[in-house]
């Protein structure tokens, strides 16, 4: 498992993949658990190499207090990520993927002013944004995401669309615990 930590040095990385390579990406904030190793396993299943991206995206966040308490698990994600057999881990400073400020980005309008977005404004054009950008960067034939969370899905299917995106986006099953609760890297932060 390769690790970058500089948008180049994967880009670079990325012009070198031989021909005839399917690469799939996983986008991720970290804090990862099951419900990602399946995501994980299916890119694998579908392709020669697989990259994770684990990007705590601050543009998604409209709470600083939010934003800071996101769990951050650094040595347990790369644990999971080598235990599942991931080529390529990306994890990139907000500096560089925002290196424009945040001056353009996705607005995602009346799609996303309905469930979840009606209540976080803004929260999916961070998404969105955050989504085209890793998307690109990737440049894979596939990005896998949890019908979990089905809003964003939806959302970044409609965007990947619109935009005349190349990258398939491949939705997965919801895993579950075994009382039901979707898995969720904020889950830890809920009493019993």
């Amino acid at each position: 498992m390769t690790v970058f930590e500089d948008i180049e040095a994967w880009r670079r990385e990325r012009q070198r993949l031989p021909d005839g390579h399917t690469l799939g990406v996983v986008p991720t904030m970290g804090a990862l658990h099951e419900g990602h190793r399946a995501l994980i396993e299916r890119s694998s299943a579908e392709n020669t190499r697989t990259l994770v991206t684990v990007f705590v995206n601050p543009a998604q966040f409209d709470d600083p207090e939010d934003l800071a308490a996101y769990p951050r698990t650094w040595d347990a994600d790369r644990a999971l990520l080598e235990a599942a057999g991931v080529d390529y881990v990306l994890i990139p400073p907000a500096e560089q993927v925002y290196r424009d400020g945040y001056r353009y980005r996705v607005i995602a309008r009346q799609a996303a002013a309905t469930l979840e977005g009606a209540h976080r404004p803004g929260h999916f054009d961070g998404v969105l944004t955050v989504v085209l950008k890793l998307l690109l960067l990737a440049g894979a034939r596939r990005a896998y995401f949890g019908e979990k969370d089905w809003e964003q899905l939806e959302l970044v299917r409609g965007m990947a669309d619109a935009f005349f995106l190349p990258t398939t986006i491949v939705p997965c099953p919801t895993v579950r615990e075994s009382s039901g609760l979707a898995l969720s890297s904020r889950n830890g932060r809920l009493t019993p």
